[in-house]
């Protein structure tokens, strides 16, 4: 089974993989961040790195999901390869930071990839508002992200809600800014117990 965890920069995904992957024993995997060679240049000029970097990412993304269909665990993902096109690609495309033949030339490989493997059998929406993004973004320090603008962390969470309200699958939404499933067992409850009903019919 494939658990994919979706949510804009800072929603708090790969904490949330991290401890449902803890809660029930599930194999989790991860995005490339800590040593992607391009994130830093990307943040430095989006312009110029934006094919490289949505490349890269697919590469990973299409590289992971293929071990997960050769496997027999549950597996949680931390970011699907599905946002990289529907929310980042797109993105970069309507901001003017990746041209047409790039996207089209990419939108390329994306199919035939999407042609090869499928998509999670449940899918967790991180929602967050645009204060709640920027707070833990702050809060975290990544140098490379402080100097995203709310223009396109905003544009991120529209493309997000418009993907989620169209998407085919089985999806899971949690309104993430007054959680804190980290450091209060109480709300990472109410996330199990609704993964739990989903999954298992409990509850």
């Amino acid at each position: 089974m494939h658990i994919g965890i979706a949510g804009n920069i800072g929603a708090g995904k790969t904490t949330l993989t991290r401890l449902l992957s803890e809660h029930y024993g599930w194999k989790a995997k991860y995005e490339s961040v800590t040593f992607n060679p391009y994130l830093e240049d990307y943040y430095s000029d989006i312009k110029r790195w934006s094919y490289n970097l949505e490349t890269y990412f697919l590469a990973q993304r299409f590289r992971d999901l293929v071990e997960i269909a050769k496997s027999d665990e549950v597996i949680i993902q931390d970011r699907t390869l599905m946002e990289g096109v529907n929310i980042f690609v797109t993105n970069n495309l309507h901001m003017g930071n990746l041209s047409q033949r790039d996207y089209e030339t990419y939108m390329q490989l994306y199919d035939l990839m999407m042609s090869m493997v499928s998509q999670p059998d449940l899918l967790i929406y991180l929602r967050s508002s645009i204060e709640g993004i920027v707070r833990k973004i702050q809060k975290r320090g990544r140098d490379y992200e402080q100097g995203l603008s709310v223009e396109y962390l905003g544009n991120l969470n529209e493309l997000y809600e418009k993907w989620i309200a169209e998407y085919p699958g089985r999806v899971l939404i949690f309104d993430v800014d007054e959680m804190d499933y980290e450091n209060n067992p109480g709300d990472l409850e109410k996330i199990t117990n609704k993964i739990d009903s989903e999954l298992y019919g409990l509850f």
